[in-house]
């Protein structure tokens, strides 16, 4: 069993998925970095100097009642908050990380199709009377010295 699982943990798939999650998971710190340190604080700033990721609501007040400046005030007094400011910060990335998800697709697909070379023109033919295969140009079979066509 163990070597069973061996060659399962080292087939090419496998060790390709792998470096795909590590890989994505790297990138999707980038992301997070990149919505939350150069997105979001010119958007906020074009709309009034607000910060998205402190944008919440109270539900229940905590033990210490009282409005609070941040998220983290309100989770430290206790309050049940709803933090859609959070929220807008993981759609946009998940935005930009569909986005270039959607961008390497492309452009894988785009590489492929141009990998695809055009068929190509046919060298042989079939003779019509012994049906041997016989060059293109041909306008006698070589095996039954037929004449043929040239159409």
């Amino acid at each position: 069993m163990l070597k069973d699982f061996k060659e399962f943990a080292m087939r090419g798939n496998v060790v390709d998925m792998a470096v795909g999650i590590i890989i994505g998971a790297a990138f999707g710190t980038i992301v997070k970095s990149l919505v939350a340190d150069v997105i979001m604080p010119p958007i906020g700033l074009l709309l009034g100097n607000v910060d998205f990721s402190n944008l919440f609501l109270v539900i229940k007040q905590g033990s210490v009642a009282g409005t609070f400046a941040t998220v983290a005030e309100a989770q430290k007094a206790g309050a049940v908050t709803i933090n859609y400011g959070m929220f807008i910060n993981t759609v946009i990335s998940f935005l930009i990380v569909a986005f270039a998800v959607f961008l390497l697709i492309r452009g894988i697909n785009k590489l492929q199709r141009e990998e695809e070379a055009p068929p190509e023109e046919p060298t042989t033919k079939e003779c019509p009377k012994c049906f041997s295969t016989i060059s293109i140009n041909a306008s006698r079979c070589a095996f039954c010295t037929s004449e043929l066509s040239t159409e």
